[in-house]
């Protein structure tokens, strides 16, 4: 029998691991993730590790923590990693992880999240963003894409209409 594929899933926060605040009326980040939990209730026949690095809005994400996350991507050591992250600026996280590949030039990177939470919302792209990324990373080459709303996208391509809530290529 094969061996397991392994995914490395690094967890930063984001829309995708957040919850309603009625009293602030928007969704702020939870202090714990539901990614895990979820994940393993979905009994893939794939190996995963966890590694959460903050829980963050990515509007909030310091040098540092831009740091942090690319630090847990060159020591993981699995070769497919999933880092979810949120939307505001996952781009320039993008970016920044393949500006400083020359450590991890073997190893597949996808970045992804979602518009809804993963928890509490029925209509919320997080599990078909999550699905998505996961079946690219098991037959991707290696780099770093960025996964939302059934696209691929490179670092160098990807921009986020704000006021439309989605990602597109610059290049088309």
């Amino acid at each position: 029998m094969p061996d397991r594929p392994k995914i490395a899933v690094i967890i930063t926060g984001g829309t995708i691991d957040s919850e309603w605040d009625a009293a602030k009326d928007t969704a702020v980040v939870r202090k714990e993730s539901v990614l895990p939990r979820y994940l393993e209730k979905l009994d893939l026949d794939i190996d995963l590790t966890f590694n959460v690095v903050c829980m963050k809005d990515s509007r909030a994400l310091t040098p540092e923590d831009l740091e942090a996350i690319n630090d847990a991507v060159k020591s993981s050591k699995d070769d497919k990693i999933l880092i979810t992250h949120g939307t505001y600026t996952m781009p320039d996280t993008a970016r920044y992880i393949q500006a400083r590949r020359g450590v991890t030039a073997s190893k597949r990177i996808i970045l992804t999240g979602s518009m809804m939470p993963l928890e509490g919302y029925t209509m919320s792209d997080a599990p078909f963003n999550l699905g998505f990324s996961i079946a690219n990373l098991l037959t991707m080459q290696p780099g770093v894409l960025l996964c939302m709303q059934g696209n691929l996208f490179t670092p160098e391509e990807v921009a986020k209409n704000m006021s439309e809530a989605r990602f597109f290529s610059i290049e088309q």
